[in-house]
């Protein structure tokens, strides 16, 4: 699929889906907390939130790095974006800088600390939006990636869940076996975390 036909469906996918995204992830939030835990993240980091979406991992991160780090969200969705700064005033947050591009034509002129992945598939499936986020962090950053993938092929209710979910979120369906794998090859020391029957991985290391 070219990028310009993918773009154009992921910004119609999710302004469909703004009004309701929170409430779509709500299920996942134990996933979501798990993967910030996972960057073990100090007072005064500055943490990329890729496809960050509506800020759902704002407040997480915040506890995390305190008033003296940094949260840099890139989202190309206006209507995610315009919630998640929604999120950023209603809190009084004045460590949080907004970008509204995909992550591939991001422009930050710093080097952060970590950077979180909260089930952005489409994201981790491009090499040239990796290879931007790799440019945007620091040697040794640390890295967190949670999203779907398969079971193996006898765990059919889980499998099943997975495609159903897939269906409705991701514009790329391919890669559920190993999604990871792209971060992997970009450069990140990835340990990976998913239980025996699978459906949700949680990724996290470093970046060589």
């Amino acid at each position: 699929m070219r990028p310009g036909i993918q773009r154009h469906q992921a910004l119609a996918q999710y302004r469909r889906r703004a009004p309701v995204y929170d409430l779509e992830l709500l299920a996942f939030e134990p996933w979501r907390h798990a993967c910030v835990q996972r960057l073990a993240l100090r007072p005064g980091d500055a943490v990329l939130d890729l496809g960050c979406g509506t800020g759902l991992s704002f407040d997480l991160l915040q506890r995390r790095i305190g008033p003296a780090g940094r949260i840099v969200g890139i989202e190309q969705s206006a209507e995610m974006l315009a919630r998640a700064r929604h999120r950023v005033q209603a809190e009084g947050w004045r460590n949080v800088e907004l970008i509204h591009a995909p992550v591939e034509e991001a422009a930050w002129a710093g080097r952060a600390d970590a950077a979180l992945f909260v089930f952005t598939h489409d994201i981790l499936q491009q090499p040239s939006a990796l290879r931007r986020v790799i440019g945007m962090l620091r040697q040794g950053a640390r890295v967190a990636s949670v999203g779907l993938t398969w079971g193996p092929p006898w765990a059919l209710p889980v499998n099943a869940f997975v495609w159903a979910a897939a269906s409705h979120s991701l514009l790329q369906i391919d890669a559920l076996d190993r999604p990871w794998q792209r971060l992997a090859d970009a450069g990140v020391d990835l340990d990976i975390d998913c239980g025996p029957l699978g459906g949700i991985y949680l990724a996290h290391g470093r970046v060589a």
